[in-house]
């Protein structure tokens, strides 16, 4: 389906749910859609990237297929919102990444294999003797360097889609100074409030209510900030003149540990539910994108783990490389993969919030 024929699609199934309102209460999607009586191009940009893909609008749908309406909320917002990133992606010429996200995340992965193995191969430590630290295998200034680099670029294209989108609400960036706003959209997006239904969780994958999906998002989330924060704490002993390896109960290494078993847990069962959904649930030629980005994080959760466990054994350089790879691999593709829609999500709503105000 082209652009313009998902955008067509989702406005002609909003002007029949804002004339039945039967789901006003399932989501913010619906009271969002209440507030208008037309809807723009950039309305159903914020509509799709305000859906949670709980699925629960369309098994209470009068109207779902095979009615002759054919009103199917989530597959339209999610072909809608998959083409949003594309939309609001910088630099602009690397947007037809996301349709091809699989082949590049690939590539990718494999040009970071090599580099990661000329780096240790130039310090003469391609194969370690027990006992050999990381820098030992690949310089800590050559890691710094690069991951300092590519993180670097990374959150400036986050940042740039981010704006992107804000810039197509209208709003104005002095509105993002709200603060009962911004609290009340980082609550929502903290606790994935629209995956909850009140404790009772949501209807994905198969119409039976569940707080699996939940369950694993928060395992992903966390996992990913924890081994962020043994990074960032990592590299604060480095500088205070505590050099790695750290003790298996430091700050770092438990902080690394905790991380890799949410990125290990989190996606794989985020692939196990999405294994079992309903097919009218989402759009399919999505499951690629999102194989990919689980494979990637699961990867980097798990070659870490195997790296801290075996890392005083001759196996060491050879795991060293393999996740630095994947870290970096994993960092270069963050804003064309699907990252990108917990930025946007959380950017709809901050709008929604703001929106609510009285």
């Amino acid at each position: 389906m082209q652009l313009s024929d998902s955008i067509a699609e989702g406005q002609r199934i909003m002007t029949i749910c804002n004339s039945c309102r039967y789901c006003e209460g399932y989501c913010a999607v619906f009271p969002a859609m209440e507030q208008r009586l037309e809807f723009s191009h950039a309305d159903m940009n914020y509509l799709a990237n305000l859906c949670h893909n709980c699925g629960e609008c369309l098994y209470a749908c009068q109207y779902a297929p095979p009615h002759e309406f054919a009103v199917n909320v989530p597959e339209v917002l999610a072909k809608i919102r998959v083409q949003s990133y594309g939309q609001y992606a910088r630099p602009q010429a690397l947007a037809k990444s996301f349709r091809r996200n699989g082949q590049v995340v690939l590539w990718i992965l494999a040009l970071s294999v090599v580099f990661s193995l000329i780096a240790a191969a130039a310090n003469g430590r391609l194969v370690s003797d027990a006992g050999n630290t990381f820098y030992d295998v690949i310089p800590h200034g050559v890691m710094v360097a690069v991951f300092g680099a590519v993180s670097l670029l990374a959150v400036i294209a986050l940042a740039a889609g981010f704006a992107a989108f804000w810039r197509e609400s209208g709003l104005g960036a002095a509105r993002l100074a709200d603060l009962p706003s911004l609290r009340r959209a980082a609550w929502d997006a903290m606790t994935l409030r629209y995956l909850d239904q009140d404790g009772l969780g949501c209807t994905y994958p198969t119409g039976e209510r569940s707080q699996s999906r939940r369950i694993y998002h928060h395992f992903t989330f966390y996992g990913f900030l924890l081994c962020f924060a043994s990074t960032t704490v990592a590299a604060i002993y480095h500088f205070a003149g505590t050099t790695a390896p750290y003790p298996y109960l430091s700050l770092p290494v438990v902080l690394g540990t905790l991380g890799g078993l949410g990125l290990v847990i989190g996606p794989a069962g985020l692939y196990s539910v999405k294994r079992r959904r309903d097919p009218e649930l989402g759009d399919p030629s999505q499951d690629g994108m999102d194989l990919v980005f689980l494979s990637m994080l699961f990867l980097s959760g798990f070659t870490g783990l195997l790296l801290l466990g075996l890392r005083e054994t001759t196996a060491m350089s050879f795991l060293l490389v393999v996740h630095l790879a994947t870290v970096l691999a994993l960092f270069v593709s963050l804003p064309y993969g699907k990252f990108v829609h917990g930025i946007y999500r959380v950017a709809a709503l901050i709008r929604y919030a703001l929106e609510k105000e009285p």
